[in-house]
């Protein structure tokens, strides 16, 4: 049950940044910022693909996956259409890992400074996927 909530929430909400990128009516503007926002859309959806790829495709599916967080905020001006087939791709990692996965099972990593469940950790990084989501969505409307 948990399972197939978790899939079709970050179904939805990996929808809904795709959509964002793709309203972006100025490409350029996905690397810019405005105000005290520190990290352009560009670069948050970077960090969502990575941590995601990370944190559940090379941690749970074992994707041999290898994460270089640094330039998930420095690198810039990647192709909207790549942002977006690197999002398109999430969706069915997610989906066959968390249907897999045993919710209840420790997750093989000390995550928030302790030991947690494949279950928390999961929907920690659901929070924090609509954390920039928000983000995202804030940048596209007051730089547009």
């Amino acid at each position: 049950m948990l399972s197939s909530l978790l899939t079709n929430f970050y179904e939805r909400d990996l929808r809904k940044l795709i959509e964002e990128v793709n309203l972006f009516r100025d490409e350029e503007n996905l690397w810019r910022t405005a105000g005290s926002v520190k990290n352009p859309a560009g670069n948050l959806t970077l960090h969502i693909i990575g941590g995601t790829n990370y944190l559940i495709g090379a941690i749970l599916a074992h994707s041999g996956y290898s994460r270089n967080r640094d330039q998930e905020f420095i690198r810039k001006g990647v192709a909207r259409k790549d942002l977006v087939n690197q999002l398109e791709a999430l969706i069915p990692m997610i989906t066959q890992t968390v249907s897999a996965v045993d919710i209840e099972a420790d997750y093989p990593l000390i995550f928030d400074e302790a030991k947690r469940s494949n279950g928390y950790v999961l929907t920690q990084l659901l929070l924090h996927l609509n954390y920039h989501l928000g983000q995202v969505n804030y940048l596209r409307r007051i730089l547009e």
